[in-house]
């Protein structure tokens, strides 16, 4: 019998799937830019970029930036009832309308 895998990525085959055309890496624009603390911002992982990724339940949430820790920015997220304190390199953030 197989073994079910319990990587943080399992079960995302559609979720972190990318169009044909937007393959690859990402413009360095979406790499180096910057984030004010109280600014708000879409959570949107950005599958070719491993590193700095939020955990998959976070993806499409709306959080705001409190920090800054390194090259990463702590965003505040509601999960259910409880708030929760994310780390995510800025890749992986998109601002909120």
């Amino acid at each position: 019998m197989v073994k079910a895998s319990k990587g943080l990525r399992r079960r995302s085959r559609y979720i972190m799937r990318k169009s044909p055309r937007s393959r690859g890496n990402p413009p360095v624009a979406r790499i180096i830019r910057k984030f004010e603390i109280g600014e708000k911002v879409n959570i949107r992982l950005e599958p070719s970029e491993r590193s700095g990724a939020p955990h998959l339940r976070f993806q499409g949430r709306t959080g705001v930036v409190v920090g800054v820790q390194g090259r990463a920015y702590k965003v505040s997220v509601m999960d259910g009832g409880k708030e929760k304190i994310i780390l995510s390199n800025a890749v992986h953030l998109l601002k909120a309308e």
